[in-house]
């Protein structure tokens, strides 16, 4: 036997090996059941493919994240018990509703904070307008986190902007994700840091133990200034997201601005990821002014170092409650089973159930397999519509005409499990009201789908959206 025999030999056991070794892991780990038949299936299947696999996307929890966490419990709880004080909101006015509302509380482990001033800002134009003109009002610090962060037009007006606020002396921290803003020149980053803005990718200093995981990514949008004025939403940075892009045309996505006491909600979710990426601790005011005539508001932050999964429990509290109208809009729909299931029993119970989605794809496997879903949940009475004009990015939901939502979590295992996110959960007629308002908007350019699978005319659609549901568990 030659040499080279006996080294694809060992090599070919090696990969074996250690597919058992990974497959035991997944099923000890894996959030599902079928997560964990899927992962074992690949990997004793075609070791070779799956083991590659396996090492970037086979992990579910950012453990370094829940160890910062516990060594910052005290002073986290600090910061709290400080937020908490600034302007408690009196649930008793909600009713029944509360025990909802503290379901929420409790998945934050915040508290619902009164006088907030929330705007809805309604695409890139009106959230960037806003966001620059509160940036070149500022006076102590500016907080920036976005996932997508590009050296484009829109990249560099963000850039100038900041550049401006540094110079007049104003403290600038600036946060990015590595895998949503790759290829971000390194001239980008330089030019920023020579006129004093500090700005870190999140996992620059601390990454997973597993060096070539790309899960755990950052999917959080946020902009605080000062303390007082905050702005959170699915807009990222990237010319795509003014309209400017020939592939997508308009793109149809919603933030918010939000003055007062949740404010500085908003920045503990930014601090803990700047102590994350930097291991600083930043002198921050914890007690911005309460607003007269402001909205009760929470901000809920999400992500793989929580100990319950708080994604998908926020997406099913929120399916729970309704009682009368629960309209969701997401550009991706791939729930897990209990999120299917809970919008199809929120339906058979006479819930007004709308899911937006986007009609065009931005990613082929996400959008393929959200065919698959839409079979489920449409026989139960859930409506779906397909946003025709442009791209559909916004991540909104409103339930009765209690509660609204703007935030950056998608409805898919990704969003509600695997990435960072955060969301603004306003607790307000007014509010609901003008969420509602955006949304019947949005369904006049929208329309009902009402296909079913097996006729849909594009074989493409039909031979590989079974295929793409295969990788829901990461999607």
């Amino acid at each position: 036997m030659s040499w080279q025999t006996i080294f694809v030999l060992l090599g070919v056991t090696g990969f074996q090996i250690v597919a058992v070794i990974f497959a035991f892991r997944a099923m000890r780990h894996a959030r599902t059941p079928q997560g964990a038949v899927g992962w074992v299936v690949f990997l004793l299947a075609a070791p070779h493919l799956a083991v590659p696999v396996f090492l970037f996307l086979g992990h579910k929890r950012l453990s370094g994240y829940v160890a910062m966490r516990r060594d910052m419990r005290e002073a986290i709880a600090q910061v709290t018990r400080q937020i908490t004080r600034n302007a408690p909101a009196d649930l008793a006015r909600l009713g029944p509703r509360q025990e909802d509302v503290r379901a929420f509380e409790a998945l934050a482990t915040q508290k619902v904070l009164s006088g907030n001033l929330t705007t809805l800002l309604i695409d890139g134009p009106a959230a960037f307008g806003g966001i620059f003109a509160a940036i070149d009002a500022a006076e102590t610090y500016v907080l920036v986190e976005f996932y997508t962060l590009r050296d484009d037009e829109l990249g560099r007006d963000l850039a100038r902007h900041l550049i401006d606020c540094a110079r007049r002396g104003v403290k600038v921290r600036v946060i990015y994700d590595g895998i949503g803003s790759v290829g971000l020149p390194s001239a980008y980053l330089a030019n920023l840091r020579n006129a004093g803005v500090q700005i870190s990718n999140f996992h620059a200093q601390r990454r997973s133990r597993n060096r070539f995981q790309i899960n755990f990514r950052n999917h959080r949008k946020i902009v605080v200034v000062d303390g007082e004025t905050g702005f959170i939403g699915g807009l990222n940075v990237g010319d795509e997201y003014m309209g400017r892009s020939r592939k997508f045309g308009h793109w149809r996505d919603t933030h918010m601005r939000i003055d007062g006491p949740a404010v500085a909600q908003l920045q503990l979710a930014f601090a803990e990821d700047w102590h994350w990426a930097t291991g600083e601790t930043p002198e921050l005011n914890w007690r911005p002014a309460r607003q007269e005539g402001g909205r009760d508001c929470l901000i809920l932050s999400t992500g793989p170092s929580d100990a319950v999964e708080t994604g998908s429990l926020y997406f099913l509290n929120a399916i729970n409650a309704a009682s009368n109208r629960l309209w969701i809009a997401t550009p991706y729909f791939v729930p897990d089973v209990d999120i299917v299931n809970a919008l199809k029993l929120a339906a058979l119970r006479g819930v007004d159930v709308r899911l937006l989605v986007p009609d065009k794809r931005d990613h082929w496997l996400v959008w393929l397999a959200a065919f698959s879903y839409f079979d489920e949940v449409r026989p139960a009475g859930v409506k779906v519509y397909r946003y025709l004009d442009g791209f559909m990015h916004s991540k909104t939901l409103v339930v009765d005409d209690w509660m609204g939502s703007v935030g950056t979590v998608n409805l898919d295992n990704r969003s509600c499990r695997l990435n960072f996110e955060a969301t603004a959960l306003v607790f307000d007629p007014g509010f609901a009201a003008e969420v509602a308002t955006m949304f019947e908007d949005d369904l006049e350019m929208s329309e009902l789908y009402e296909t079913d699978f097996n006729d849909i005319p594009h074989r493409l659609i039909r031979y590989t959206a079974p295929f793409a549901r295969l990788f829901a568990p990461i999607l």
